[in-house]
């Protein structure tokens, strides 16, 4: 195989093919550098061309004398050949200055290529730095403005959110932007920011205290106006229903058959009240792990504002507002315990509620003081029932504040009994002791409501037409009025306790009779000692027998009141009070009609040595008995009571009789002066016989005994212990021995014989009656 003929590339035509190239073509917006390859390699094939000229030529230079001798031999082909070479040789210098100029040119232009190349990869790695670095700000800018969005919902309140997007914020997944500075930086400040968030929801919740606060009372009034309205429709119910009369607002009962009206007092008409501050409070402290922080600032707070509520000294015209504000207090306490799971505990508001309520009982103690009215008492009462009523739950015990109302109950007993005790006093003193006058039927009703007397009493007044005097005098009708005044005083204080009904029982009892008999019974015992007329006795007999009835009336009714409401029976010992001043009435009637019957007894002027025997009575007993049946007779009280007076007016007439025989003012007498006194004793008899008092002769049976033994002269036979306890059993021998000695004494100082010696029988007589019991008085 013939070799390949290699190219051969004239200066000519390297040129003629650079000429043709356009490395910058202004119309086309890629570089022509594909061109220059072909040329590249002509000129590359070039060189090595000359490299082989110069191999032939230094082959040519070491073979010149082998040429030469060839010329020799071969002259002309020689000279041809060297023309020839002269020729290629021109021909490869000017190829060599041809690459030369190329090769210069085409360095020139690649250098400018290379640079251009250069600045256009510098330029694109700026553009991919700016790429990257506006990536990067975006980025930046999007964390930037998550930040600032956190501040805005932290001033919008949005706290969750806020706290959520912090989260967010470092949490984001790993990119180039995490192992910047800026980046750093900001994860260094997100707990900056989650203490801002805490700040803004603390003071949030604490701006949301302080509002609680101002509405404590509203919402504390909004309950206790329910309590009060839930109070009225149970009274109304009870009123209606007899088996509901034992139940309370509260009870088991009453739970069962109200018919609620939902009322939620945190969120009415009227109020509202929002936890939400409360709630994302927690929710955020919950979040950020610190709630044992907050529940020790909202307890240390809430025990600031608990100590707020109650000043110091307490007004007592403030309590009503003071306790409204206690029970919303509370009332916001228990919804909070309820809505917020473990937040708080009973245990904290327990002992707020202790705090609150020992200082409430201690303030109201200290502001009552020494107060002299019953009145505030009751207002006082009313606010704690109130209070109780509405706070009245396991959680909130109230039984310090019962036995708080009791003790205020005792004062309380104790203030009404001297304020009735008082008026008590002024109604019996001011009596003017005369039968109470009615006009009318309507007066006759009006009192019948207020006094207690008998069935049979009351019947008998309402039968009887008016204008009336009633049995009693005012007396009586006022104190009943301001027993059944001081009663329901009593019991406005008792409505609504729900403990203690012994105690209130107990001191009802104790009251009742303090005021009955110290301030009644007692002061009309005072005023019976300065009465000496005995119509006004009489009709303070009759006062204190109404009195006695009205006792045993009243402990029925109010037995029967407390048996309606649970309670005990009521027991009154001034009944025997009233006996007791009953008793000394009657006494002081009996007590002016003796000092009466001494006037006449003093008229008396009886001769006890007599002459003769009368066979008419004394005339001052025909007197004397018509002022008694007068007397006794006019007096406005019960026939016993009558029968009592005549009994121991008889009995006084008997007495006075007896002292004239056997006492030391009269020193003799003789029987003469016996059978007078006998006669006036007979008349008096018949007398009783006539007005139908014929039991009361019994009087006179120790004076007809005695004096039938010594006019009969049957001492002998007293002597005998047989006959003394069967025939004489009335007599007593002390005074039969006086009597005795008295006609012993007159037979002595007269001057027969017979008398002198009967005197002398006297006197023996005496001797033997005084043997029988020596030693016992008269």
């Amino acid at each position: 195989m013939p070799p390949r003929k290699r190219p051969v590339f004239t200066q000519e035509s390297i040129d003629q093919q650079l000429q043709q190239i356009h490395l910058l073509d202004q119309s086309s917006s890629s570089e022509n550098l594909e061109q220059l390859g072909p040329i590249i390699k002509q000129i590359h094939a070039n060189r090595q061309q000359d490299a082989f000229l110069r191999t032939v030529q230094g082959l040519i230079d070491s073979k010149d004398a082998e040429i030469e001798n060839i010329c020799a031999e071969n002259y002309q082909d020689f000279i041809s050949s060297v023309s020839t070479l002269f020729t290629v040789k021109s021909y490869t210098d000017k190829m060599k200055e041809n690459i030369s100029s190329l090769d210069a040119s085409v360095a020139q232009l690649g250098r400018g290529l290379v640079e251009k190349k250069r600045n256009l990869l510098q330029n694109k790695k700026t553009a991919t730095n700016l790429d990257e670095a506006i990536d990067t700000l975006q980025a930046c800018l999007r964390v930037l403005d998550v930040v600032n969005r956190v501040g805005e919902m932290i001033k919008e309140g949005k706290y969750w959110s806020a706290l959520r997007s912090l989260e967010d914020i470092q949490n984001l997944p790993q990119t180039s932007l995490s192992q910047t500075p800026f980046y750093q930086h900001l994860l260094s400040s997100l707990p900056s920011l989650r203490t801002q968030i805490k700040d803004a929801v603390t003071a949030s919740m604490k701006q949301w205290l302080l509002e609680i606060r101002n509405n404590s009372a509203e919402i504390g009034r909004l309950a206790l106006e329910a309590m009060e309205a839930r109070t009225r429709r149970w009274r109304t119910r009870r009123e209606k229903d007899p088996l509901l009369r034992m139940s309370r607002v509260g009870s088991a009962v009453e739970l069962v058959t109200y018919e609620k009206t939902e009322f939620n007092v945190l969120d009415n008409d009227q109020l509202h009240v929002d936890f939400k501050p409360l709630y994302q409070c927690i929710h955020i402290y919950t979040a950020l792990d610190s709630l044992d922080e907050l529940q020790r600032s909202y307890q240390a707070d809430r025990k600031a504002q608990s100590d707020l509520i109650l000043p110091t000294p307490l007004p007592l015209a403030s309590l009503q507002s003071i306790t409204q504000e206690i029970s919303g207090f509370f009332i916001v306490e228990t919804n909070v315990l309820e809505t917020t799971g473990s937040f708080r505990s009973e245990r904290d508001v327990e002992e707020l509620w202790e705090g609150v309520v020992a200082r409430l009982t201690a303030g109201v103690e200290a502001a009552l003081g020494s107060g002299t009215d019953p009145d505030t008492l009751i207002r006082v009462k009313e606010c704690l029932i109130g209070f109780l009523m509405t706070l009245e739950s396991p959680l909130y015990s109230t039984n310090s504040l019962h036995s708080f109302v009791i003790v205020l109950f005792e004062k309380y007993a104790q203030l009404l009994n001297a304020q009735f005790s008082r008026r008590f006093d002024e109604i019996v003193q001011q009596d003017d002791h005369l039968p109470m006058y009615v006009q009318s039927a309507q007066e006759v009703t009006t009192v019948l409501e207020i006094v207690w007397v008998s069935e049979e009493e009351r019947q008998r007044i309402q039968q009887t037409p008016p204008p009336q005097n009633l049995p009693f005098s005012q007396t009586f009708y006022l104190c009943c009025e301001d027993i059944r005044g001081f009663i329901q005083k009593f019991y406005a204080f008792v409505e609504g306790v729900s403990q203690h009904h012994r105690n209130i029982d107990e001191l009802l009892s104790q009251s009742l009779d303090s005021l009955l008999i110290r301030h009644i019974s007692e002061t009309i015992g005072k005023r019976l000692a300065g009465t000496t007329t005995l119509s006004q006795i009489a009709q303070i007999v009759t006062n204190l027998e109404h009195f006695q009835v009205a006792c045993t009336e009243l402990e029925r009714s109010l037995t029967n009141l407390r048996t309606a409401q649970r309670g005990g029976t009521i027991r009154l010992n001034a009944s025997g009070s009233f006996d007791s001043t009953l008793s000394r009435a009657l006494d002081r009637i009996r007590s002016l009609i003796n000092s009466k019957l001494d006037d006449f007894f003093e008229l008396s002027e009886y001769d006890w040595t007599p002459p003769k025997r009368e066979t008419s009575p004394s005339m001052y007993l025909y007197e004397l008995f018509n002022w008694l049946m007068t007397v006794v007779d006019g007096l406005a009280i019960k026939e016993n009571y009558k029968d009592q007076a005549y009994m121991g007016a008889v009995s006084y007439i008997a007495e006075c009789l007896m002292e004239f025989l056997v006492g030391r003012d009269v020193q003799s007498v003789n029987e003469n002066a016996i059978s007078n006194i006998i006669v006036d004793v007979s008349w008096l008899e018949e007398q009783l016989n006539g007005i139908g008092r014929s039991h009361l002769r019994s009087a006179f049976a120790e004076l007809r005994s005695m004096t039938d033994i010594v006019l009969q002269d049957t001492v002998q036979e007293y002597l005998i212990p047989a006959n003394r306890k069967t025939s004489f059993a009335s007599v007593r021998h002390k005074r039969l021995q006086a009597l005795l000695e008295k006609l012993a004494r007159y037979g002595a100082s007269q001057r027969d014989a017979a008398t002198r010696e009967m005197a002398e029988k006297r006197r023996k007589q005496a001797d033997q009656v005084g043997r029988l019991f020596p030693g016992e008085g008269r």
